[in-house]
């Protein structure tokens, strides 16, 4: 019986990173879609007066929308190579990880809390980051060094 290596683009590096480029796509859209982010009118473009919660849990502005659409463009496009898929994910999860520290010595009622961000945006970026680090260093132990180029 055969084995069949991953090639080149079935890498589940690469599969992963196309997954989560559509799913920070995903939520980027929902970010401005009112009902979905419930007190959508109060949303302002940046800054701890945005009131719009996406889900009614996380607190989102233009500018956060914008951060994710741009981490989904990222994603698919890091999709395209091994290289770039295993940097996307250990560095937007230091990104991340990043968030999660100005989220938690930010005073939330200050101008420095320009994203913005709340306790539920803080515990999602902890998870993103520890996730992303995990699958960009996880997923490209296991993958062929023909997967690389």
């Amino acid at each position: 019986m055969r084995t069949q290596t991953p090639s080149r683009t079935t890498s589940p590096l690469r599969q992963a990173a196309l997954i989560f480029g559509v799913v920070f796509l995903v939520v980027g859209i929902l970010g401005f879609i009112p009902g979905v982010t419930t007190n959508y009118d109060m949303m302002r473009f940046a800054g701890h007066h945005s009131q719009a919660m996406l889900l009614g849990v996380f607190q989102v502005s233009v500018l956060h929308n914008i951060v994710h659409l741009l981490f989904g463009v990222w994603g698919l496009a890091a999709s395209r190579t091994w290289d770039a898929s295993r940097a996307f994910f250990v560095g937007g999860g230091v990104i991340y990880l990043i968030l999660l520290v100005y989220g938690l010595l930010v005073d939330r009622a200050s101008g420095a809390n320009f994203v913005p961000l709340n306790t539920a945006d803080n515990w999602l970026h902890l998870v993103l980051g520890v996730v992303m680090i995990a699958l960009g260093l996880g997923l490209s132990r296991s993958s062929p060094a023909v997967n690389r180029t």
